[in-house]
């Protein structure tokens, strides 16, 4: 590319919230006719610098600069009046209206007063066609269409107000390969007549087929800039991870691979998938195992640990608990087949807020007796003050409202949940995220003594030493695929992210 002047440049950005710091002086610019990825792990901070760049959060300090005049936006629709558009990962548009009506949607064309329906439904005509090869009826309802339309008339949506900058955030996570590369077509264009292009990806295999230019950002601040075609794969993840191989080698290996051999098969999968959410994969977990799911985010841990868990239902292949030689159908199911399951969002899939401690550790087991054979209190009390002081949480009070205890102290109440029912399968996805290294070291040391005690745990975590710390067999994932599985002197770092690197 040309240099030329950006047509977009953040300077200085810093953005904290209670007790946070999201963004910490970090810089960003856009080409005009670039494709621009903006990379990171959770907790990067991407998704507050493009809410600070559409408005949704006010910057504490820098600056923003488009065509070389001060931006101050006060709300996405100073955003949108500045020419930057957003196409989220969810769809944010109304299903129950039209395609054109959709587009349109607060700038219906008017006459006399009223809506110009003609001129709307052409002008919707025009859009779609001249700028994104597409004829489509746009008097349909826009749920009549599929995911991947969807976005494409949401992308229309952000042309139709003259946008210079468009924001793509996560516009593949629900699309098959053809959609996807629909979508790549439409994005090359549109680079073409000189749009610029935040593109927002997981899947590396995307970044470096589309982008001409990528942004990393770590912990909240700008680790750099670089060509997309000058850095490696590798490099690449040694600078969202933030760890040096060197580093990483000099982690204590306290699995023991002998043991995840001699167990007793548990629960198999045989080429198990989902559309959209994982490819097909065979992945098997022996009694008293440790089985550790690598990847960044986005690759398909997660959406392994629902389909073993049946929260998601699989359109392709088996998952067979060996004991009992039953499938899992659904959470109900896993639990009766004694399967559980710690989610990354123990806000939302988790804990229940206005529940005190003691509530929210007994609630899996009541639910397996029904609420009309009700635990005693006297029971309940025993239970809570057994596991509060196996797992160290704190406060000790079990009438203590969980919602005002710390994110590690919430986490151990979910352990205890559901430790309390004995699990054969425990698993677990990202149990110590946001926590304090105390208690990580905890979740570690209890993660590993509970299967010398022969339970088998599925652990997910975005931090790679921590996996191979726990793990004895460790399954790589790379953009929803199963690229390797590792045991024994196979396990290391540089291994690992070769394979989470791929290329």
């Amino acid at each position: 590319m040309a240099e030329q002047a950006p047509i977009l440049q953040m300077t200085g950005i810093t953005k904290q919230f209670p007790g946070v710091k999201a963004l910490s002086s970090v810089s960003f610019r856009l080409f005009p006719g670039e494709i621009h990825a903006l990379m990171g792990e959770n907790g990067a901070g991407k998704s507050t610098l493009i809410k600070v760049l559409t408005g949704v959060y006010s910057i504490d300090e820098g600056t923003v600069t488009m065509d070389n005049r001060h931006l101050s936006i006060s709300g996405p629709l100073e955003a949108q009046k500045a020419g930057i558009s957003t196409v989220y990962q969810e769809v944010n548009l109304c299903p129950n209206l039209t395609v054109a009506e959709n587009i349109f949607i607060g700038r219906e064309p008017m006459r006399f007063g009223k809506i110009n329906w003609k001129q709307m439904n052409k002008d919707a005509e025009n859009i779609l066609r001249d700028r994104l090869h597409l004829s489509i009826d746009v008097k349909a309802p826009l749920q009549t269409y599929s995911v991947a339309m969807q976005q494409l008339i949401a992308i229309a949506r952000a042309l139709s107000i003259s946008a210079k900058v468009l924001i793509l955030d996560e516009p593949t996570s629900s699309l098959d390969k053809n959609e996807v590369q629909q979508l790549f077509r439409i994005m090359h264009k549109l680079k073409s007549e000189g749009l610029a292009i935040l593109f927002v990806t997981h899947f590396l295999d995307q970044v470096y087929e589309m982008s001409d230019r990528l942004t990393v950002l770590r912990n909240g601040e700008l680790e750099g800039e670089y060509i997309a075609a000058e850095l490696p794969r590798m490099e690449l993840v040694l600078k969202m991870i933030g760890k040096e191989l060197e580093v990483l080698e000099e982690l204590p290996k306290e699995a023991d691979a002998a043991q995840a051999e001699s167990g007793e098969m548990l629960i198999t999968a045989k080429a198990l998938g989902r559309k959209g959410a994982i490819e097909p994969f065979d992945l098997d977990i022996r009694k008293g195992e440790v089985v550790g799911l690598a990847g960044l985010l986005g690759s398909g841990r997660t959406e392994i640990a629902r389909l073993f868990f049946g929260a998601d239902r699989s359109d392709e292949g088996k998952l067979l608990v060996v004991d009992t030689g039953s499938t899992v159908k659904s959470p109900r199911h896993a639990i009766d087949q004694n399967i559980a399951f710690c989610s990354e969002n123990r806000k939302t899939e988790g804990i229940i807020d206005d529940l005190t401690i003691r509530e929210n550790i007994i609630l899996a087991l009541q639910a397996t007796r029904g609420w009309s054979k009700p635990i005693s209190r006297k029971k309940q009390d025993e239970i809570a003050e057994k596991y509060i002081n196996l797992l160290n949480i704190h406060p000790k009070n079990p009438e203590h409202l969980i919602k005002n205890l710390s994110g590690g102290n919430q986490q151990k109440v979910l352990l205890a949940r559901w430790l309390l029912m004995n699990p054969d399968l425990l698993i677990l996805d990202e149990p110590t995220r946001g926590i304090d290294i105390g208690a990580k070291t905890e979740i570690q040391k209890l993660v590993l003594s509970l299967s010398k005690q022969g339970m088998a745990v599925l652990f997910i975590s975005s931090e790679l030493e921590e996996v191979i710390r726990v793990s004895h067999r460790i399954a790589v994932i790379r953009d929803r695929k199963k690229v390797q599985e590792l045991s024994g002197d196979q396990i290391h770092q540089q291994q690992i992210m070769k394979a989470m690197a791929g290329g």
